[in-house]
């Protein structure tokens, strides 16, 4: 097993085998994310070979995060690296530029190489939510919390979280539960689509444990492939599709048959 740290960061990134994990590690700040954090992810996730195939995403301490780190919005702070209110006072593109980088690691989640599981117990607001989002799978403690909590601090959700949430639970629940920043439990999450699996906390190790076995037993290939036919679904039309899997399975065919030979 491989780990490595990034204290300033507040990540720490274990690699076992097929199975990558990054922990977001400032338990005393109930993991708070920053754009440190956001960097440090995106070196881990590039970092990755073909060898990987799970990527796993919890927090320390029994929170998996409580969103973006507030000092972060503090006018007193302004200047320091990573203020969102030196951030707002730039001009609209260098805005909409800083942005961008801050999104990556979270878009980086989708890649097909991999299939990412966010193991969430305790609060995941905000940044932490979306983060959450952003991961292929989720299994969630029947006791978690998640709110979107960006409309009441006057933002919106912008780190890639609103498209996975209208796939997961459809537009009109989404805007319901974006709008109002409510609390969504454990219970709902599974019952609405949001969590895949729902568990004791006790549980979610062993819960963890099975679904890796599950998904990494069949050959790679074939998986990240399915992967990646799934994601473009949506955006295709059923022509568009059907020339999408003829073309993946043209390939699938031919790997198998020079195994064969």
């Amino acid at each position: 097993m491989e780990t490595r740290a990034y204290p300033e960061a507040g990540l720490s990134v274990t690699v076992d085998g097929a199975v990558a994990t990054l922990i977001l590690d400032r338990p005393e700040a109930k993991n708070a994310q920053h754009p440190a954090l956001w960097a440090a992810m995106t070196e881990a996730l590039d970092s990755f070979d073909e060898q990987i195939r799970v990527v796993v995403v919890r927090g320390a301490g029994g929170t998996f995060s409580a969103g973006l780190d507030l000092s972060l919005l503090d006018p007193a702070r302004a200047g320091e690296e990573g203020s969102m209110v030196s951030l707002a006072g730039q001009g609209a593109q260098a805005i909409i530029d800083q942005i961008d980088v801050y999104q990556q690691p979270f878009a980086k989640l989708a890649d097909p190489r991999f299939i990412s599981i966010a193991v969430v117990e305790g609060f995941a607001i905000g940044a932490g939510f979306q983060l959450a989002l952003c991961c292929d799978l989720r299994i969630v403690a029947d006791d978690a919390r998640f709110c979107m909590k960006e409309p009441a601090l006057g933002l919106v959700p912008d780190l890639v979280g609103t498209k996975p949430l209208v796939e997961a639970v459809g537009y009109a629940r989404a805007l319901e539960i974006c709008a109002t920043a409510r609390w969504v439990n454990g219970e709902e999450a599974g019952r609405i689509g949001l969590a895949q699996v729902v568990a004791p906390a006790t549980e979610l190790d062993a819960e963890l444990a099975k679904l890796v076995g599950s998904l990494t037993q069949h050959p790679a290939a074939a998986v990240r492939a399915t992967t990646q036919l799934l994601q473009m679904a949506g955006q295709q039309t059923l022509t568009e599709q059907r020339l999408a899997e003829r073309t993946a399975q043209a390939d699938r065919f031919r790997e198998i048959a020079a195994a064969l030979t």
